[in-house]
């Protein structure tokens, strides 16, 4: 049987209430490295949230307001999803002490949707996993700012002890959730930037947008097409190298997310060790993948499903995607093969 898919639920009023509280941001008129039409109108801005790049760019429209408006949303949403802002749902959720928290329709949602994959898996996806998560630096070893070293083996134990999505409980009626291990924490990560892409998009096309590009830090979502009736061209980058991509997608009104073992890694004699990481062992998920990306309408369902297939491994990662309905994948093996789906 095809696994449905869930639909997105819509948050306009909250939208149109925040419209008389947004303050300006800065906007430039740019071109764009893909060709387009010179004469279309064309408005972008870029922002830091969600601890990544987020790029908005609008055709046909020179209407500043609305792409102000769709950052506030991203600075909203950073507000509520954020694992370090001491207001946000997450936040109060892993600081509870196990008693239940008051959170937001859109936090209990992505707990369903997180939960959803979690029992698909059978635990291969936990978002339970932010306790383990903290004792790696990826952030800076990466990039070179500190020395890289492994987490220790005894925090990293006590750590993979609290891991464990079932003691997640929520009450929809009465908007709470609750960890049941009060040492247990969450981190919606793997999910969240799809979702509020997906609702960025939805947003937009309330506001009367029919060609945009959404980018929330390489999950990319499009409406309609080009300004000049053509497909967008997404590129899926070589792991480990920076130049000309591996593969090209023509894109018109969907989503194309990747996860990739070379977005946030650093290296120690000869092993890589990346940020997926195998709630099972706490260490970086090892198999034949360099990355995966996906194609499918919804960006909350991609950012999932690309995180998710990268855990499983190329075989049962294909089994699950022949599986669904409208999602299609490519996958890059540690031998630089392409494995693309839709062929």
């Amino acid at each position: 049987m095809k696994t449905k898919h869930l639909k997105l639920q819509s948050y306009k009023n909250k939208y149109i209430s925040l419209l008389c509280a947004f303050c300006m941001v800065s906007v430039s008129l740019w071109g764009c490295s893909l060709p387009f039409d010179q004469n279309a109108l064309t408005i972008r801005d870029t922002i830091i949230a969600f601890d990544t790049v987020v790029t908005i760019t609008l055709y046909g429209t020179d209407d500043t307001d609305i792409l102000q408006e769709a950052m506030d949303l991203c600075r909203d949403y950073d507000k509520l999803f954020s694992r370090t802002i001491p207001e946000s749902d997450v936040y109060r959720i892993n600081h509870a002490n196990g008693q239940a928290v008051t959170v937001s329709p859109e936090t209990i949602l992505l707990i369903k949707e997180s939960l959803f994959y979690s029992e698909l898996t059978k635990g291969a996806v936990d978002i339970t996993i932010a306790p383990v998560r903290d004792l790696w630096d990826f952030s800076s070893q990466s990039t070179g700012e500190t020395v890289p070293a492994l987490p220790d083996d005894t925090a990293l134990s006590q750590a993979l002890a609290h891991v464990n999505y079932q003691c997640i409980q929520y009450d929809e009626s009465a908007g709470t959730v609750t960890l049941t291990d009060p040492e247990a924490q969450i981190d919606l990560g793997f999910i969240a930037k799809g979702y509020i892409a997906d609702a960025l998009k939805e947003y937009l096309i309330f506001r009367g947008i029919t060609s945009a590009t959404i980018d929330l830090g390489g999950n990319i979502l499009t409406i309609g097409t080009k300004p000049d009736g053509t497909p967008f061209q997404i590129g899926i980058k070589k792991p480990f190298e920076n130049g000309t991509p591996m593969d090209v997608l023509s894109i018109t009104d969907q989503s194309v997310v990747t996860s990739g073992i070379y977005e946030r890694c650093f290296q120690i004699d000869d092993v890589i060790y990346h940020h997926i990481l195998d709630p099972e062992t706490g260490y970086p998920v090892s198999n034949e993948l360099l990355s995966v990306t996906i194609i499918s309408d919804s960006s909350m369902e991609g950012d999932a499903l690309s995180t998710t297939c990268l855990l499983l491994g190329l075989s049962k990662a294909q089994e699950l995607i022949s599986s669904l309905d409208g999602v299609e994948a490519v996958f890059i093996t540690k031998d630089y093969e392409i494995i693309d789906t839709r062929l």
